[in-house]
């Protein structure tokens, strides 16, 4: 096998010696060749397994040509949109445009079209009408079925239907693209790969498909949101792999699209074979000129180390791409990986991250997902820790402690999530002291959210006091070790459930706490979560009960700026929900003032007769209750 690149021309191609290509993989991503990257994956995948794969990456969409450069190839093409859904890449929660790109050679907007995987997909139907089709990646895995659209604020059709592709496949999707070349490779049609797991097509009829769950038709979900609901409810109790129904989803009486169950997941020497292939682990040298890929820059000297999250956030897509079983690689493929890192030249001594969604999470959360999967309609952590769940920090522990030891390397960091309600659930603190001790650099990053029960409780997350309980043995442990470290939570306004109510009490706890964050993730109604469907229904779809969503954008704004309220820009924007919430206690120049009122302003006197200072702070009290 060539130690190189794959094919990103035809000179390419001829200088291995190839007459054709097997597949044509259509990215949206600039070609980076590094295992953070899907597209590497799959394209070094189907290499191993002897297959033959050029790469376009970026084609220009209004022009035919851009994706014949290596002619029809001999099985198909595949089409990812790239690492990120186009629509999240391209414009901001507000809908506005992003003016930069990480994923494309010197971070320039604009070099892949909105919808990306829809628009390669029919680029490539006006010249190749009968070559097979395969699209995935997480912008077709997210939109496989009838899905919410936020940027059009519609619902949308499954991806496969307007891509024109034949086949869909989701999840991660290291052994259904092998299944499916092999497929071809054996002869067989297209339309007759109905039965891969991890794969989504469309049909004529269901008369040989005899245990589907049938969906409500996309008309009926257009025209009632409560049947949107419920089907997407539906969708998500069936992620797993080994519980999971094959689900129809009917368009009009002559067409279905039929999503089988999803792939079962890697063993554990599967992943390491997967981690361990040929990759170049950087951008290919012909972006040199153009300044390089900066997302490389995030992950170049990052380990994956398992992949999968049973913590089920209801923002979070995870439960529908990588799935809720916890995949993981073994200690020596890890550290093999870490010592080709020191031998970098830019190496600095410092690994990134050890992790992947979720830092702390190295095996199931318990024994029986292996074989009848995950709980249908329980969360292994929400609202409280399952009985069942196992906690063991020792394998991690014993990882970080070999990593530190590998000759060139200064300080192991891990910033991949910490689920500190995990932490919390292990009785043994040695996890959190050796965190403390040797991963953390000032600061940790944690993601409470929020700090209001109500929208925790739409969130999918532990309740405040959690949280409050791991801010006091973070704090009890750096004191101990006697460092000056500290927590900065990750935070998120105008989730489904945020009244202004609960927007202010969170700019309230900012304000005990001292802290003002620099960012602030305003909630982004990406597709397949629990909280867009909220967002778009009013309903939680796991209770149906109506949820309070804060949809005009001038709400949204002022949630979000209460977040920041120290910022004199957003001084109306506070003001402005402070009265409208009726909370003008909160406008004055006592400590527990959010902001002053402007210059020249009077405040009413409490009391027109003079009274004893006593009095009067026990009247302010009474006035706050």
């Amino acid at each position: 096998m060539i130690k190189d690149f794959l094919p990103i021309s035809r000179a390419d191609m001829e200088a291995r010696g190839w007459d054709e290509v097997d597949f044509v993989y259509v990215i949206g991503d600039a070609y980076v060749d590094h295992p953070s990257f899907g597209h590497a994956i799959i394209s070094r995948i189907l290499e191993a397994n002897n297959y033959r794969v050029g790469i376009i990456s970026q084609p220009d969409w209004k022009n035919k040509k851009s994706i014949d450069v290596f002619g029809r190839p001999r099985l198909g093409f595949i089409v990812t949109g790239g690492n990120m859904d186009s629509m999240v890449n391209h414009y901001t929660v507000s809908k506005k445009r992003r003016h930069n790109d990480a994923f494309t050679p010197g971070g320039v907007y604009g070099k892949r079209p909105d919808y990306a995987t829809v628009v390669y997909g029919n680029l490539i139907r006006q010249t190749y009408k009968d070559v097979p089709v395969i699209i995935g990646g997480i912008e077709a895995s997210l939109r496989r079925l009838a899905h919410y659209d936020y940027w059009s604020d519609t619902l949308k059709r499954s991806i496969l239907l307007d891509s024109g592709a034949d086949l869909l496949l989701y999840g991660m999707g290291e052994r259904s693209i092998v299944e499916m070349a092999d497929a071809l490779n054996s002869g067989l049609d297209i339309k007759d790969i109905t039965f891969i797991s991890g794969s989504v097509y469309k049909t004529k009829s269901l008369d040989s498909v005899y245990d589907a769950e049938i969906l409500p038709s996309f008309e009926t979900i257009t025209k009632s949101k409560r049947k949107y609901a419920e089907s997407f409810y539906t969708q998500y109790t069936n992620t797993d792999p080994f519980s999971g129904h094959r689900m129809a989803e009917p368009y009009g009486e002559h067409l279905y699209v039929v999503q089988n169950p999803a792939a079962k997941p890697l063993t554990m020497t599967e992943m390491d074979r997967v981690y361990g292939l040929n990759y170049m682990r950087t951008y290919h040298p012909s972006y040199e000129a153009l300044g390089g890929v900066p997302a490389i820059e995030e992950v170049k000297f990052s380990l994956v180390s398992n992949r999968g999250c049973f913590g089920g956030c209801s923002f979070c897509a995870l439960t529908f791409h990588q799935g809720r079983i916890i995949q993981t690689r073994s200690h020596e493929s890890i550290i093999n990986e870490a010592k080709a890192l020191t031998w970098e030249p830019d190496f600095k001594g410092y690994i990134h991250d050890v992790g992947g969604p979720t830092a702390n999470f190295r095996h199931p959360s318990c024994q029986k997902q292996l074989t009848q999967g995950v709980c249908k309609h329980k969360q292994c952590l929400f609202p409280e820790p399952c009985k069942n769940l196992h906690v063991d920090h020792k394998d991690y522990l014993s990882l970080l402690r070999k990593l530190r030891d590998i000759p060139g390397v200064k300080k192991v960091f891990i910033r991949s999530g910490i689920r500190f309600d995990y932490v919390n659930a292990d009785p043994d603190p040695t996890f959190l002291k050796e965190l403390c001790e040797y991963h953390v650099s000032g600061q940790l990053k944690v993601a409470p959210e929020h700090v209001a029960d109500p929208v925790l409780k739409r969130m999918g997350k532990p309740s405040n006091r959690v949280y409050q309980k791991f801010v006091r043995d973070y704090k009890a442990m750096n004191e101990t070790l006697g460092k000056k470290q500290y927590l900065v939570p990750y935070l998120m306004s105008s989730h489904p459930g945020s009244t202004m109510k609960e927007a202010i009490a969170l700019a309230e706890y900012l304000r005990d706490l001292g802290y003002m964050p620099e960012q602030v993730q305003d909630f982004y109604p990406t597709p397949s979560t629990l909280s867009t469907c909220m967002y778009y229904t009013g309903l939680d779809p796991r209770t149906m009960e109506p949820v309070y969503v804060p949809r005009n954008p001038h709400e949204k704004a002022m949630q979000r700026a209460l977040i920041q309220y120290r910022n004199p820009k957003n001084y109306d924007l506070v003001r402005e929900a402070l009265e409208t919430a009726h909370r003008t206690d909160l406008i004055g120049f006592d400590k527990k003032c959010l902001i002053r009122p402007k210059r020249g302003e009077h405040t009413k006197p409490v009391e027109k007769k003079p009274v004893k200072k006593k009095t009067i702070r026990n009247v302010h009290k009474r006035k706050q209750k």
